[in-house]
């Protein structure tokens, strides 16, 4: 495909693909007026959407620079098929697996993965099972969600979520969300120290220091893990949400740079 001079506005493609277990999941392809053979599939988190802030900024960074974005929907948020409550972090790999597929597919060379939160997690143990990815991106990664749930619900909170197999909102509603506790038991099968040993990716962890929800020493043990190019940005008084302006900016900033960088790079095959 040509590549794309700067500052073109962008084309955008919306589109639905099927995972392995036949759902369909909903994304949206934007990439430069002057196509690109460059791509970052970006990953959401937890109870968020392909049109996260976080998405679209990156989004926004990346087109700048003639570099197209794939961001999809994780099964039952946002437009795709299946009831949130049984959503798995096994399907959510399936399913970022399915969409990096998609975009080889339709003559993508050079692709990076980026992931925010559950989406990090998902980013991690999708990246480990991949010689192909130009880079790895992670914006506050669970690595071991069922450590962050526990440290989170407490033994009183685990024992009512496998009672009535629902969780509190952990993004602050008032209202019980109904997750079936087989996410935990999957979650007890998906943590990616280990995984993260195959990553071939060059990868960068960007967090706040200030994060409520995911444990500080996860992103810590995961660089140490790491056996690649690497990366860890520490946030001072940066929460999960990167709430502060200021925050949200230099985190979109660094995980732009190291896409751009990367997928720009001439080394990569």
């Amino acid at each position: 495909m040509p590549q794309a001079s700067d500052r073109q506005l962008p084309l955008e493609e919306r589109l639905s693909f099927l995972d392995p277990q036949g759902h369909r999941v909903s994304a949206i392809v934007s990439f430069p007026r002057g196509g690109t053979d460059r791509v970052a599939v970006l990953c959401h988190g937890f109870l968020s959407s392909k049109t996260s802030s976080t998405n679209k900024t990156l989004t926004r960074l990346l087109i700048d620079q003639g570099i197209g974005t794939c961001c999809f929907d994780f099964f039952g948020q946002g437009e795709s098929d299946g009831p949130f409550e049984q959503i798995t972090t096994t399907l959510g790999v399936q399913q970022a697996q399915a969409a990096i597929d998609l975009m080889k597919q339709n003559g993508y060379r050079h692709i990076g993965l980026m992931g925010s939160s559950f989406g990090g997690l998902v980013s991690i143990l999708t990246a480990a099972q991949r010689t192909d990815l130009a880079c790895l991106a992670l914006k506050c990664p669970v690595v071991d969600f069922a450590e962050e749930l526990r440290l989170g619900f407490g033994a009183d909170g685990m024992a009512q979520w496998q009672a009535t197999d629902t969780i509190p909102n952990i993004m602050g509603g008032p209202d019980r969300i109904k997750l079936r506790y087989a996410f935990y038991e999957d979650a007890l099968h998906r943590i990616a120290y280990d995984p993260a040993r195959s990553i071939m990716a060059p990868t960068i962890i960007v967090q706040g220091d200030k994060d409520e929800h995911v444990p500080l020493h996860q992103s810590r043990r995961l660089f140490d893990t790491l056996r690649v190019e690497k990366y860890l940005e520490m946030l001072p008084g940066a929460d999960h949400q990167f709430t502060k302006g200021e925050d949200f900016n230099r985190m979109t900033r660094l995980i732009a740079e190291w896409l751009i960088h990367h997928l720009s790079s001439p080394h990569y095959p």
